[in-house]
């Protein structure tokens, strides 16, 4: 019995002190207010380490943009620009921070200051590729602005991609007299026999049979005699067969083989072979097998 007692006695909870005073704090602390200043208090702690390092080495530029990319993801967004301008005044011909820059704008639906630092990044660096600001105009539906940027972008020259670009934004609003008029500069810029073609068979894709014939007429005098090319009159010659204009096919192919060094010749030999065979008489075939085998024996 007096054990049991014993037991008792050693398992008793021991006495909690009374709260004498039970009226509330004067100042109520939330639990808003506790995530608030534990937020604050990282806050102070991680940014001393990325000034530590940009201190250390300033042109290291993925420092500033992980440190950027950190306030985001804060959603300390103004103290993110801080970050970007900063970075920018260390090496402002970098397109990645631009880049990052207007993106971080467009991911928070902060369109004019994306805008903003489009049109300062395509100032500093015009010939840089633009694909994003434009891209950007079109999903707003902002199709003029989209225009304008391309317009001051062509000034500038820049790479076949870009212009082609340029040319199916106008297709896609079914703006072909503009896409037309940008093909016409197009082959100015780069001249090369391809890009003739891709004009001539835009024509074709419209229906535009004049049109694309005009074009490779315009073509060919322009590459002339001397800079001739054996793939130009191929194209030239297919346009016009699957015309069934037959008799200008030959004069194309004839033309050719009679302007061309004889070793840039045998696709053109081949493919007026085949075009008499399939459309020809009997005199013709026998006038270009002859031909040929004069051109070989000449070899």
């Amino acid at each position: 019995m007096a054990s049991s007692e014993q037991s008792v006695t050693k398992t008793r909870v021991p006495k909690v002190a009374k709260v004498k005073n039970k009226a509330p704090a004067p100042v109520q602390i939330t639990a808003e207010q506790l995530l608030r200043e534990a937020k604050e208090r990282q806050l102070e702690l991680v940014p001393p380490a990325f000034e530590d390092s940009l201190r250390k080495n300033r042109s290291v530029i993925s420092n500033w943009l992980k440190y950027a990319q950190w306030e985001e993801s804060q959603r300390e967004i103004q103290r993110a620009r801080s970050v970007y301008e900063r970075a920018l005044d260390v090496d402002h011909r970098n397109i990645t921070i631009w880049l990052k820059y207007a993106e971080m704008e467009m991911k928070h639906r902060q369109i004019n200051h994306a805008r903003n630092i489009w049109d300062r990044a395509v100032t500093i660096l015009p010939r840089v590729n633009q694909y994003k600001y434009t891209y950007m105009e079109e999903m707003l539906t902002n199709v003029a602005g989209a225009r304008q940027i391309f317009e001051r972008w062509m000034e500038w020259e820049p790479d076949e991609q870009a212009w082609h670009s340029y040319i199916n934004m106008e297709l896609r609003y079914k703006e072909v007299d503009r896409a037309r008029s940008i093909y016409e500069r197009f082959v100015m810029v780069h001249p090369e026999v391809k890009n003739w073609v891709k004009f001539a068979k835009f024509e074709e894709r419209q229906s535009n049979t004049v049109g694309a014939r005009d074009v490779y007429e315009r073509a060919v005098e322009f590459f002339g005699e001397e800079n001739a090319d054996e793939k130009l009159f191929l194209s030239f010659a297919k346009f016009e067969e699957n015309c069934k204009e037959h008799d200008r096919v030959r004069v194309i192919f004839q033309y050719a083989l009679k302007i061309l060094p004889k070793e840039e010749c045998e696709e053109l030999y081949k493919a007026y072979t085949q075009h008499e065979k399939k459309y020809g008489d009997r005199g013709g075939i026998e006038d270009v097998i002859v031909s040929k085998r004069k051109f070989q024996y000449e070899e």
